[in-house]
């Protein structure tokens, strides 16, 4: 089990998340949550991660506020400044994980994985992106611009993040120079979450241990 701390932001400011930290750490992690806000299932996940290796900092973007209605979500992420949340909540996140020295990753789900390409991208304290269902406007971050190699996860029936636009990802990515893995799943969007109803064990399970072999050869 994890703790809510306070961790200083770039610009002076501070932040809440949720730390897991692991016995003996391969690499640290930050955690961004989907559009429901930092709830008990990010948590979960990160204290999961933790018992895998990776000490894990899941930020709260939303200041505490946390929903299971999809219209209050969605105002929820319409309203928070992406721009801020990468370049102060991520970023500070990322450099207190690597205050002690060693490589940090971004994994991100949904909202979180549109966060997390823009890290990858924009990020220099970011060394590696895992993202699940979640692609950014250009204009926030072209994915042909990724700095840090990279893993993706995406359903083949998500009409969010619909296959044309995995398709345009893909496209993107084949430019960068640094390892690209982007991988499809026969399921809807949010298969990982294990608290909807389109949780895909299966393909919650195989990402899942593409995801740890990922960050294990990145963070290594």
């Amino acid at each position: 089990m994890g703790d809510m701390i306070s961790y200083p932001c770039p610009d002076g400011s501070s932040a809440k998340g949720y730390l897991a930290k692991a016995e003996a750490p391969k690499g640290s992690l930050v955690l961004i949550q989907e559009w429901w806000g930092l709830n008990d299932q990010i948590k979960r996940v990160a204290d999961r991660f933790a018992d895998a290796g990776f000490t894990t900092l899941a930020p709260d973007l939303y200041d505490g506020r946390v929903t299971q209605d999809a219209d209050e979500a969605s105002h929820m992420m319409t309203g928070l400044d992406f721009p801020g949340a990468a370049n102060q909540d991520i970023r500070g996140a990322l450099q207190f994980l690597k205050s002690d020295g060693g490589k940090a990753a971004v994994l991100g789900f949904c909202m979180g994985g549109a966060l997390t390409i823009i890290a990858g991208v924009k990020l220099s304290e970011c060394d590696a992106a895992v993202c699940y269902y979640g692609i950014p406007p250009k204009e926030a971050a072209d994915p042909a611009q990724m700095r840090v190699p990279f893993l993706g996860h995406f359903a083949t029936q998500d009409d969010w993040c619909t296959p044309e636009a995995v398709a345009a990802l893909k496209q993107d990515l084949a430019q960068v120079e640094t390892p690209v893995e982007i991988y499809e799943y026969d399921g809807e969007h949010g298969f990982f979450n294990d608290n909807r109803t389109v949780y895909n064990k299966a393909a919650s399970d195989l990402s899942w241990s593409r995801s740890i072999a990922f960050l294990e050869r990145t963070l290594g």
